[in-house]
């Protein structure tokens, strides 16, 4: 049975519940934009590419019974108001800034046509959401190749397999399908040149620990969870071959954000001299912003940190700073940065994707 994050047919929308993950294995039922509103909020659903994918689809749902309008005004205001409702869930990753933004122009010049009717814009919109999700998974296995076979070159160029360290998750259950850093995890194992893979538990929520290694097991990829904290030894003691994370924003001079606890990874990265990768596709390069300073850091609950399952475990009345992402400078990324257009230097890639993503 093939793992899935999103379960989507016309008109209907399912989520794997990521939070109950990997106790139960539960899709609830997403059949409003509100809803999809709530769910990734609460990190039901999470992963950049997919809280796009979610997000859309939600629209996509409501659109199909019926919502918004009427009249082509009022139709298209509701979609442009839905999407820009949608990015204030989880504002970090760009993702669904991206999809909002490009959704709503694609309904107004549907709307602007001279034979143009609400059908006609509430199927360009429900079209235009479901060519995301076939475009996602397509482009995560082109990511998972492109940075399997940059990475042996790197890493190992006289042949054998590799040890790879990644952090949060980045697979399945945050894409369409196969993944980004795990996908490229996923692709050596393919090609037989992996030889084991260390992920990070993920603290405060874990990610690693519930959702990486769930997947590894699930795919029988040779695979070891560390805490946060070891990953410099790992680096030391277990023959790290590289790095790869992935990313919920890259912006043009090449600084990303990810999960927090990826700067202090890049930094044990190159003081070991080992490649620190970051694998994210184009959806998720933001050329506007010009450096990761410019980038808005979400922060979350200090609940997250202080209780583990309603439990709490910190000392009552302690202060919590709880940032959910942090910015590696592009400097630290040593290995290139990973899309499905092909694995580019940091200072290369506005050059590259400037005309494919402007």
């Amino acid at each position: 049975m093939t793992l899935e994050a999103i379960r989507y047919s016309r008109g209907s929308l399912q989520i794997l519940n990521q939070l109950l993950l990997p106790q139960q294995t539960s899709y609830e039922v997403v059949s409003s934009v509100h809803q999809a509103w709530e769910a990734i909020h609460a990190m039901k659903v999470r992963g950049a590419p997919a809280i796009a994918l979610v997000g859309c689809l939600s629209l996509a749902v409501e659109l199909q019974a019926g919502a918004g309008g009427p009249g082509l005004t009022e139709l298209v205001a509701f979609v442009r108001d839905s999407l820009n409702f949608l990015v204030t869930a989880r504002p970090t990753a760009v993702n669904m800034a991206r999809a909002a933004r490009d959704l709503a122009e694609a309904a107004a010049r549907e709307a602007e046509r001279e034979t143009a009717t609400e059908e006609g814009v509430r199927e360009r919109v429900i079209r235009y959401t479901e060519d995301m999700l076939e475009k996602d998974l397509k482009d995560n296995r082109s990511i998972g190749d492109l940075g399997a076979h940059h990475l042996l070159e790197q890493a190992a160029p006289g042949g054998g397999k590799v040890t790879v360290l990644t952090h949060c998750n980045t697979g399945t259950l945050a894409t369409a399908g196969y993944g980004t850093a795990l996908g490229v995890i996923r692709s050596l194992h393919s090609l037989g040149r992996l030889e084991h893979a260390f992920c990070t538990e993920t603290r405060p929520y874990n990610q690693g620990a519930r959702l990486t290694a769930f997947e590894l097991v699930y795919e029988q990829i040779p695979a070891t969870l560390i805490t946060d904290s070891m990953a410099a030894a790992a680096m030391v003691h277990k023959g790290v071959s590289a790095v790869v994370v992935g990313a919920d924003r890259v912006v043009a001079n090449g600084d990303t954000a990810n999960k927090v606890g990826t700067y202090q990874l890049a930094i044990a990265a190159r003081h070991h001299g080992i490649p620190f990768y970051v694998a994210a596709p184009t959806s998720s390069c933001d050329l506007r912003l010009e450096t990761g300073e410019e980038i808005i850091i979400e922060e979350r609950p200090g609940q997250e940190l202080t209780d583990v399952n309603g439990v709490r475990i910190a000392a009552p009345g302690i202060g919590v700073w709880n940032p959910a992402f942090d910015v590696t400078p592009h400097d630290l990324i040593t290995g290139g940065i990973i899309t499905e257009l092909g694995v580019f230097a940091p200072d290369k890639l506005r050059a590259a994707l400037s005309s494919a993503i402007s």
